[in-house]
């Protein structure tokens, strides 16, 4: 309880992780923000506002960033101002972004030359269980530094999981959410070539729902596609068109072939472009509507 937490990115996700911080009692000093509703609220509830990444990265013990990926985590690392700047001895900088893993083996050499630690921890679920202090992670660590953070991850997670040094959590969330946007791929294909087929999509999704076809993912789009809502994963489809195209550099990197990462990268590119990257990933749904001429809910 006694390490001092700078917190980068109040938003959806973040607002509940450095909310839970403080009320665990940890001392929390949030980066403002131009939406003043969630650093307003923190501050309200304990908290104090920064005004840069190097002050927050001089004044405390850990620095929590909540960005997008890893153009905002180099940004917040190397910019004027910036965490490397302000980076001393035994500070740990937690990246819970989707991040390229090239990029956070550099960043960790560089806040390494200066006694610093990076780690990766990289976030599964949503807002909604940000704000009870439910989420999932994977972390890329040494075991010294993991156990000085824990306490931290804690506040904000209910299930942590270590999975190696640093780097080795973005690598399994590139791994995770490869699985996920390609099964959400998949049920939107099935959804529309049954529509197109004419067969009962209740009794489709009961069908699958008792056999090996089913899914986490499955389960979260289609009982509420078939109400019309596409709101069952509350995932931005443009920030999982962003995590497949760093899991295609990954695999690409690596020297591997594979023709499904850039399958699920061309059905996400595709609905965004056509529109649809503001909205969640079910509405690969939608895209298939407007590729294919048919009407598959009614929204």
């Amino acid at each position: 309880m006694s390490k001092r937490i700078g917190f980068i990115g109040v938003g959806l996700m973040g607002h509940g992780m450095a909310k839970n911080l403080v009320a665990k009692g940890f001392s929390v000093t949030v980066l403002g923000h131009r939406n003043r509703a969630p650093v307003e609220d923190l501050v309200s509830q304990g908290a104090t506002e920064g005004t840069t990444p190097r002050a927050l990265a001089e004044a405390n013990d850990i620095v929590i960033l909540c960005v997008t990926g890893t153009p905002q985590v180099e940004g917040l690392i190397y910019g004027d101002d910036g965490i490397l700047a302000g980076a001393h001895e035994n500070l740990v900088v937690i990246d819970t972004s989707t991040a390229e893993p090239d990029s956070t083996a550099r960043i960790a050499g560089d806040l390494a030359a200066r006694g610093a630690h990076m780690v990766d921890a990289p976030l599964a679920r949503t807002p909604v269980e940000a704000e009870q202090g439910r989420l999932n992670t994977m972390v890329g660590a040494s075991d010294a530094v993991f156990a000085t953070i824990r306490p931290a991850l804690e506040a904000f997670c209910e299930n942590i999981f270590h999975v190696g040094g640093v780097g080795a959590g973005h690598k399994m969330k590139l791994l995770n959410n490869f699985l996920a946007m390609g099964h959400a791929m998949l049920v939107a294909e099935a959804f529309c070539a049954g529509k197109a087929a004419g067969i009962d999509l209740r009794k489709f999704y009961d069908l699958v729902s008792a056999g090996g076809a089913n899914s986490a993912i499955f389960q979260m789009i289609m009982p509420k596609a078939l109400e019309g809502d596409l709101t069952g994963l509350q995932f931005a489809l443009k920030n999982g068109r962003k995590d497949i195209r760093y899991y295609r550099t990954m695999t690409q990197n690596l020297g591997l072939t594979g023709s499904a990462g850039d399958a699920v990268h061309q059905a996400l590119a595709q609905a965004d472009n056509l529109g649809f990257g503001d909205k969640f990933v079910p509405s690969l749904i939608e895209a298939q509507e407007k590729l294919n001429g048919i009407k598959l809910v009614d929204q």
